[in-house]
């Protein structure tokens, strides 16, 4: 699966990340949430890859969306 993730400067801009890299930065949490979530529909239609986008939570990730074809997201809930 296929991850973005949101992440928060010290000065309170957010970026959309994937596998560490800063994609998109200095955003406003909500211009980041909906980058990411675009960016990660993006992918999946292009791709056909099962994609996430989560942001920190104070003891876990909080998932914001998900793109997986029918059958992955029916495994997923099976396990």
């Amino acid at each position: 699966m296929i991850v973005y993730s949101l992440k928060q400067s010290p000065e309170g801009h957010w970026s959309v990340c994937r596998s560490g890299f800063s994609l998109f930065s200095n955003l406003r949490l909500g211009a980041a949430i909906n980058l990411a979530r675009e960016v990660a529909r993006d992918e999946h239609a292009r791709s056909g890859r099962a994609v996430c986008v989560e942001m920190p939570g104070l003891e876990s990730s909080i998932r914001l969306a998900q793109y997986a074809r029918p059958e992955m997201m029916l495994q997923a809930a099976a396990a």
